[in-house]
């Protein structure tokens, strides 16, 4: 399993059209990655006369990747800033 470490920021606002705050500036910086490992469960594919064995999650789908080729991505902080609107 490889697992991605993401710390997340928000800069809300409140607008007369919507009045709760909302995020308009969304921005996510990558703090770590774990790697899951080689493949372990390799699949072959065959096109005509030529055979090659690629890792699980280039053909399959998430649900059915081994271990090592799936995919986590945790968030470690959300932080939210909203601005007050006063000019500097």
């Amino acid at each position: 399993m490889t697992i991605y470490l993401v710390d997340i920021e928000q800069v809300t606002h409140t607008c007369p059209a919507h009045t709760d705050p909302h995020p308009y500036d969304t921005r996510r910086v990558l703090v770590d990655v774990i790697p899951g490992g080689p493949c372990r469960a390799p699949v072959t594919i065959r096109c005509g006369q030529v055979t090659t064995t690629i890792p699980c999650h280039r053909h399959e789908p998430a649900k059915r990747q081994c271990g090592a080729c799936r995919v986590i991505v945790t968030e470690r902080t959300i932080t939210n800033h909203h601005p007050t609107g006063a000019a500097a």
